[in-house]
């Protein structure tokens, strides 16, 4: 499939997925009600809320402009920032965020970022955000999971396949950097496997783009190894980064004018959202993420969960995603490749 055609693809998918979610979360509600309490909010809470998505989104950029400047590569923060904004869009109309990295890397291209470079800092970053969510996620199941079972009821297997798939996944990778012969053997025998039985037609340039992008994983292992401090902060960096955007929640709660519970049970409660649709293939976890939230959220709530809902993944996705697309036709100006635009001068003259 070409990139256009794909392109394409993706955001009528997220069209569809979108007015499907539109249509069953509020089929046969009163939808003028719920635009009166969005109205009745207060303001202040939610702009503390938007505060947090840039945040957030900023979180990322910090690790990328620490982690470039520690490999000697010369980077503005401004330009780090626009990395981020792009990848986060690209995540938010993909399935599984699957698009926002390759357009990272085409943007640091652009930039002459050395390509070996960008591919192993935007490496580690995929690790230590999935392996946040891992952390968070155990962590609630073996020592919360009496008040998940209580909240999620008969959704607790969604929260157990997510927390299974980031697991499987932080462990895939982790094995990639760790023992990359092993798993270079692996990969390559999975993909003549797939060849032998027909599920895909047999190509030398498959096999040889597969081996070369499983020998990048030798420069992230030999990184690892002699930078554990630096992994150690980019860890807490995301860690941190992770936690104000499961807040947000928090601060529609406070702008209803809501306060019986606290601060920390409604930030879990979105974390465990996260951990459960992460690794879905769904743009944004669009969807799930609705059911699980009207379904955890609605003892926390009551009368007020739809106009929560609407304002708390308002903000936390759709807003994320608006501020992001902005961001990203700022990149495309901003971003330039000094060599294509030589060329075209040089062709005028």
């Amino acid at each position: 499939m070409s990139s256009k055609r794909k392109t394409i693809f993706n955001l009528v998918f997220l069209v569809v997925v979108f007015v499907l979610t539109i249509h069953f979360v509020f089929r046969g509600e009163d939808i003028g009600d719920i635009l009166q309490a969005v109205r009745d909010a207060d303001w202040r809470y939610l702009l503390l809320g938007l505060v947090c998505v840039i945040l957030f989104i900023l979180g990322e950029s910090t690790i990328i402009f620490y982690m470039m400047r520690t490999l000697g590569a010369k980077v503005k923060m401004g330009h780090c920032a626009l990395y981020s904004f792009v990848g986060f869009f690209f995540s938010c109309i993909t399935p599984s965020a699957s698009g926002g990295q390759p357009m990272q890397i085409y943007f640091m291209k652009k930039d002459k970022m050395p390509v070996p470079v960008t591919t192993l800092v935007l490496m580690i970053v995929t690790i230590t955000y999935k392996a946040v969510l891992v952390l968070i996620g155990v962590v609630a199941a073996i020592f919360g999971s009496g008040f998940l079972r209580g909240y999620l009821g008969d959704y607790m297997w969604v929260f157990y396949l997510g927390l299974g798939l980031n697991i499987f996944c932080v462990t895939l990778m982790l094995t990639l950097v760790f023992a990359p012969g092993l798993a270079k053997w692996l990969m390559v025998k999975g993909l003549k496997l797939l060849e032998h039985v027909k599920f895909l037609k047999k190509k030398e340039s498959r096999l040889k783009k597969l081996e070369e992008s499983m020998d990048q994983y030798h420069a992230t292992a030999a990184f690892w190894a002699g930078h554990k401090r630096i992994i150690l902060n980019v860890f807490l960096i995301t860690l941190v980064q992770r936690c104000i955007l499961f807040t947000i929640t928090y601060w529609v709660y406070r702008s209803l004018g809501l306060h019986s519970v606290g601060f920390f049970a409604i930030t879990l409660l979105q974390s465990m959202i996260s951990v459960s649709v992460d690794m879905l293939p769904l743009p944004g976890g669009m969807g799930i993420s609705e059911t699980l939230y009207i379904r955890m959220f609605e003892p926390v709530f009551g009368d007020l969960l739809l106009p929560s809902m609407l304002l708390s993944r308002g903000l936390s996705y759709y807003g994320q995603m608006l501020i992001s697309a902005i961001m990203t036709c700022v990149a495309y100006f901003v971003i330039r490749d000094d060599t294509q635009t030589e060329k075209k001068e040089k062709s005028v003259c």
